[in-house]
């Protein structure tokens, strides 16, 4: 087929290899909460001056000035908290420099959008490859003013990314842009100062394998007794040996709790962070550790047993079982969310779906889940969509990069594999092929539940389109011809069988297409000889 880009082969997604697991510090006292608030700020205002002590080394970062840093704030913290916060703050400018280099990959597809589209003749039409003129002089005129617009704002962002310059906001620009808008916010202004300061607070800790309960700055204990050691400035509050701090609330973790309290009992690394949630007015411990990578399963292997189907939609997934042949079993499972509102919301309906879907999964006895290898970043640029606002929000609003680590993750745990595809062509090859003969006065198909069994035959290694039986055999061709059954070697297999409904003189193989003009019957006169239709004028009968 002409037109079409060649496929990528399926894979399966490596599993995780991390994990983490948070639970609520109950009943603390004003005491506890008091010390919390000032470790936080103490340290948050370290991690800031060290943030901006990076950012101002730039490209000139190098071990002797990260040493350096991590001195200077020994005196004022710990050596352990010293290098946590530096540890963090090399992170954060990390991201910084891929969200920077996002961000200008995100300007030059804009911008060659732009240059297509006015380099074309007004009201151009366009294909399903490009985009086409602008329709009016009118719009013209202000896509070449967004062009230089668009020009300038690449030009700068290389000129930073080319110093080593990037622009990080502690706390988030987003929370911080929300200060100039709290009357939309529904805030007031005690409450965003709180909600500022608390996201600007530093009380975290990486962990130590062979060290006391794998962490000496903040200690878990397997009762879960849970203590901080105390910068230095601030150990006039401490209530235990060696500057250290207990807090009155015990962390009993029900996730995994047996998990991490083998660790903490061999002396593993255990990293926690301790964070106050402002709107709820509570206070949360999280605790994180590596583990070694979920040994993935061969390709064979996740096709054994058949495989299921998944199309990502806006609003829900769209599911189908298939066996190891390809052929569908049952009908389609939909399993909706929702994605407005919050983050918390959005991430418990995602939380709330997988769940579902996996269990399902589990039920019909397969080893693998094929899903689509799904990345927007390239379809969500205004100029190429243009007045399509609806749509442009619709591909935003699908959290592709976490909606794939939290399935791979909760499978994993499951002991499912997750199998990626190409997305191309799924939704239009599935409902051509799929939609249709699979469509029943009880089973309604829809153009998602059919690219679910083209992932899925795609993940099983099959063609999208459905294979075409023979001819019976009282058909002229007497099922002589090549169908789409042939073996995967055989070249052209998927070809259309051709329509063979008039055979070639002689011993010329038929083409199916005809070689002389319809035939008369006997019954008319000349025909036999000139092969022509002749037909006499009427009789008058007086």
């Amino acid at each position: 087929m002409g037109g079409v880009r060649e496929l990528a082969a399926p894979f399966v997604a490596p599993g995780p290899c991390g994990v983490a697991v948070r639970d609520r510090l109950k009943h603390l006292t004003p005491q506890d909460e008091k010390v919390l608030r000032a470790v936080g700020e103490h340290q948050g205002r370290l991690a800031s001056r060290d943030l901006r002590t990076r950012c101002a080394d730039g490209l000139e970062h190098s071990k002797d000035t990260w040493a350096s840093r991590k001195r200077d704030l020994t005196p004022l913290s710990s050596s352990r908290i010293a290098g946590a916060i530096t540890k963090a703050t090399h992170d954060q400018w990390a991201l910084a420099r891929r969200c920077q280099a996002a961000h200008i990959r995100n300007l030059e597809a804009g911008i060659r959008t732009l240059r297509h589209r006015l380099s074309l003749p007004i009201g151009a039409r366009g294909t399903k490859r490009a985009a086409g003129g602008y329709r009016s002089k009118g719009e013209w005129f202000h896509k070449s003013r967004r062009l230089a617009a668009l020009e300038a704002r690449h030009d700068a962002a290389v000129r930073d990314r080319q110093a080593g310059r990037v622009r990080v906001v502690r706390g988030g620009r987003h929370l911080l842009n929300t200060r100039h808008h709290l009357t939309q916010a529904r805030l007031t202004e005690e409450q965003w100062r709180e909600r500022w300061e608390a996201e600007r607070w530093f009380i975290a800790a990486d962990g130590e394998s062979g060290k006391r309960f794998g962490n000496e700055t903040i200690r878990v204990t397997p009762d879960g007794e849970v203590s901080i050691k105390l910068p230095a400035p601030l150990t006039h509050l401490a209530n235990a040996k060696h500057g250290r701090y207990t807090l009155t609330s015990t962390a009993a973790f029900a996730h995994r709790g047996q998990e991490l309290a083998d660790r903490i009992v061999a002396n593993r690394a255990v990293a926690y962070r301790i964070h106050l949630d402002t709107g709820r007015g509570r206070w949360y411990l999280t605790a994180s550790w590596q583990r070694p990578v979920v040994q993935t399963i061969p390709l064979e292997a996740a096709r054994a047993r058949g495989m299921i189907g998944v199309d990502t939609n806006a609003d829900h997934f769209a599911a189908y079982h298939l066996d190891p042949h390809g052929n569908p079993i049952g009908d389609p499972h939909r399993f909706p969310y929702d994605l407005s509102g919050t983050t918390t919301h959005r991430d418990a309906q995602i939380r709330h779906a997988l769940t579902r879907l996996i269990n399902w999964a589990k039920q019909a006895g397969v080893a693998a889940i094929g899903i689509e290898d799904l990345d927007f970043t390239t379809e969500k640029t205004r100029e190429k969509h243009g007045r399509k606002k609806r749509f442009r929000q619709l591909i935003s609003g699908i959290p592709t990069g976490k909606l794939k680590a939290r399935l791979v993750s909760m499978a994993a745990e499951q002991g499912l594999s997750m199998v990626a595809v190409d997305p191309a062509y799924t939704s239009l090859w599935g409902g051509q092929h799929w939609q249709k003969p699979l469509a029943t006065p009880k089973r309604k198909m829809s153009r998602h539940d059919a690219a679910g069994i083209a992932i899925g035959r795609r993940a099983l290694g099959h063609r999208v389109r459905r294979r075409t039986a023979p001819p019976p055999h009282d058909r002229s061709d007497r099922a002589g011809h090549r169908t789409a059954q042939a073996r995967p070697g055989t070249r052209g297999r998927d070809g259309t069988r051709p329509p063979a409904t008039d055979h070639a003189p002689r011993d010329v193989p038929p083409n199916g297409t005809r070689k002389r003009e319809p035939s008369a019957s006997n019954t008319v006169r000349d025909a036999p000889s000139t092969h022509r239709w002749v037909q006499d004028s009427l009789m008058h009968t007086g």
